[in-house]
């Protein structure tokens, strides 16, 4: 993979419990911009992403700047350059918005730099007012502002972000769409989404999985076009959200 592509992922299988929950599914992303993984709930989005970084059981080809990564573990693969941010934040509740931030920084190349600092201390200024304020007793808002940006401060070639405006007000949905239509500017962005407005506004192409599978890959405004396919292949309308 030389080509305009940062991630490819060719017949990746994930299983979880001994069960497999993700079959044969390929797909690429291109260096640029936002691909969104849709498909109804539960049929193997977060599994899929956490595949790709080794965190469940696995096999097939990852492929991350034309070199394969299915063989490493997730560090490594972090390393590499792939920012995650996972669902549900997974913040650490007992330690300030400061410290982490600051256990995310990394060193070396991919790591953090001054020019990513300054994004995220302009993206969420809000941060920097509650430092010292201890995470678990954040707002659900304010806490996926502090799992966006743990994955900003690093110079990484991707993110991985899964679920980002779950169980979100709307107005605070509005600010993470913005946050990550900022960071797009600067890194490709693989998103697992369920809100069809917030896809709409990001994502350049789409990935759609059932059952495990890909049943659709292509460019967003073809399948959000398309009450038919959405339809089909999500079950909502096109004014409705997508499941997750």
């Amino acid at each position: 993979m030389s080509g305009p592509n940062v991630l490819e992922v060719r017949g990746l299988s994930a299983r979880i419990a001994g069960q497999e929950v993700v079959h044969d599914v390929s797909f690429e992303v291109p260096a640029a911009g936002v691909t969104a993984v849709l498909g109804r709930n539960g049929v193997g989005k977060t599994s899929t992403l956490r595949a790709v970084l080794g965190l469940v059981e696995r096999s097939g080809e990852v492929l991350l700047d034309g070199v394969r990564v299915d063989g490493e573990r997730t560090d490594r693969i972090v390393r590499r350059g792939v920012g995650y941010v996972p669902e549900d934040r997974e913040v650490f509740a007992g330690l300030t918005v400061a410290e982490n931030l600051r256990l995310a920084h990394r060193a070396g190349p991919g790591g953090t730099t001054a020019e990513h600092r300054a994004l995220v201390d302009a993206l969420f200024p809000d941060l920097a007012t509650r430092a010292a304020q201890r995470a678990g007793t954040l707002s659900g808002g304010q806490q996926q502002m502090v799992s966006l940006a743990r994955a900003l401060l690093n110079d990484n070639r991707i993110l991985l972000v899964d679920e980002p405006t779950k169980g979100l007000a709307p107005r605070i949905v509005g600010e993470v769409a913005e946050a990550l239509a900022a960071a797009a500017r600067t890194v490709p962005i693989l998103l697992v989404e369920q809100n069809l407005q917030v896809v709409e506004r990001l994502a350049d192409r789409v990935v759609v999985i059932d059952a495990g599978r890909v049943v659709h890959t292509g460019p967003a405004r073809d399948l959000l076009d398309d009450a038919d396919l959405l339809q089909r292949l999500l079950g909502v309308h096109a004014e409705t959200e997508a499941a997750r």
